[in-house]
């Protein structure tokens, strides 16, 4: 008997799939179910592609930030000079950099020497942020000793000067170069204060991935910087960098007893903090908008079931009075609207992971149409677009569509199986 059949019984799969696959003349609604295919598995597609896009951006950015930055900043509170200025050189910078490396969890500690500069090679001019640095200290910053790109050879950096490729861009500079570095802070004169001028032999260019670093970073050794920008014997600040950037906020007790009262510290998330709380902001409400968007390619799920119903009333009363109960009826129903969401969610996860994973031939196709320029690093910050496929992703966006297709496919399934077999065929 039908009656005391199981649930999702062969004959209602049966029963189901017909109806599924009916044409429009045998009383089915297959125009409908394109569309609702169609539409969850780009809803699906869409929502894949844009949380993969988002996770790499953000994934790349942070990983630029703390690949090529300290991720502590240690420097003193200073004390005002007599004209007015903060004095912030830290004089006993080699012992604070040892105590600061000893602290567990800290990779290492390297003092600094900056200041801002002009770069000039040839008939090219650029401002440049000139960082003093031990040669040592250099190789083991990631995104400068294993860059992107990179030319000549980082263990002659001690004869010369580094620079980001976007600084060799902008001078026309290449290794083995000699490029020149004007500071308006030079010696001073009974007739005023010269500009110094020193030249350096280019002897490694490096791409760190952020178009910021790249177009502005250059780094002399510490003792020429020292020498050049009037601080012999004292750093500006402590570069600290730790195992796990993510974590930074729980070596900061540590760093700060370590350090001593006179000193103040800045982490990778203080400079990045905004930006990153406005990333998450962005995801947030990028994932509502492609919510509804999955949600309403899920209505059409609806339409299409309700005029399955109406269609398909004759052969509901006729199931109805065979012994069909009301619950194999809203079964047979209700597989036609999930199986719906389900192919469809399917279909989306494929074109969205395939997506995620040749975003770089893909997106140079967009580019080549599109007659270049699509992507703007000056504006981004970064030189391509990433993609991050993560599992949790791909699980969060299936999981909606599959909740929201099963759940709108209930609604029209009952009403097929609340219907009135006499009712249904009385003008039969």
């Amino acid at each position: 008997m039908a009656g005391s059949t199981a649930p999702f019984s062969r004959f209602e799969w049966m029963i189901a799939w017909r109806y599924i696959r009916a044409k429009r003349a045998e009383g089915g609604v297959s125009t409908m179910t394109w569309i609702s295919l169609v539409g969850i598995t780009l809803a699906v597609f869409a929502l894949i592609a844009t949380l993969a896009v988002r996770a790499g951006f953000r994934t790349e950015f942070v990983d630029t930030i703390v690949g090529a930055n300290a991720h502590v900043t240690v420097y003193e509170q200073g004390s005002v000079t007599a004209d007015g200025a903060v004095d912030r050189r830290i004089a006993d910078y080699d012992a604070l950099a040892r105590t600061l490396g000893e602290i567990p969890g800290v990779i290492r500690a390297a003092p600094l020497v900056r200041g801002q500069v002009m770069a000039s090679n040839r008939a090219s001019n650029t401002g440049v942020q000139v960082y003093g640095i031990a040669p040592g200290d250099l190789r083991t910053i990631p995104r400068i000793a294993n860059p992107q790109e990179a030319s000549g050879d980082i263990d002659r950096f001690g004869e010369g000067i580094a620079i980001g490729s976007g600084v060799a861009r902008e001078l026309g500079a290449a290794v083995g170069d000699r490029i020149r570095i004007i500071s308006p802070d030079g010696q001073k004169t009974a007739f005023g204060t010269s500009p110094r001028v020193n030249a350096y032999e280019v002897t490694y260019v490096f791409t760190a991935g952020r178009w910021d670093i790249d177009r502005t970073r250059v780094y002399l050794p510490m003792r020429e910087a020292q020498t050049f920008f009037n601080k012999d014997g004292v750093a500006d600040e402590i570069e600290v960098m730790v195992e796990d950037p993510d974590r930074v906020d729980t070596f900061l007790p540590a760093i700060r007893a370590a350090a001593g009262d006179g000193y103040l510290v800045w982490t990778w998330r203080d400079s990045a903090g905004s930006f990153l709380r406005a990333l998450t902001v962005e995801d947030n409400v990028m994932f509502v908008i492609l919510s509804i968007l999955v949600l309403i390619a899920s209505m059409n799920i609806i339409s299409g079931l309700i005029m399955l119903v109406k269609n398909k009333g004759r052969d509901i009363g006729i199931l109805r009075t065979m012994g069909l109960t009301e619950g194999s009826v809203l079964r047979v129903f209700f597989i036609c609207g999930a199986g719906i969401g389900t192919i469809g969610t399917a279909l989306g996860i494929v074109l969205g992971c395939l997506f995620a994973i040749y975003i770089d031939p893909i997106f140079s196709a967009v580019n080549y149409v599109a007659g270049g320029g699509v992507w703007d690093p000056s504006i981004r910050g970064i030189y391509d677009l990433p993609a991050q496929l993560r599992l949790v992703d791909v699980i969060k966006a299936s999981a909606l569509s599959l909740a929201l297709s099963w759940i709108v496919t209930i609604f029209p399934a009952r009403r097929a199986a609340r219907m009135n077999p006499v009712e249904a065929l009385r003008y039969e």
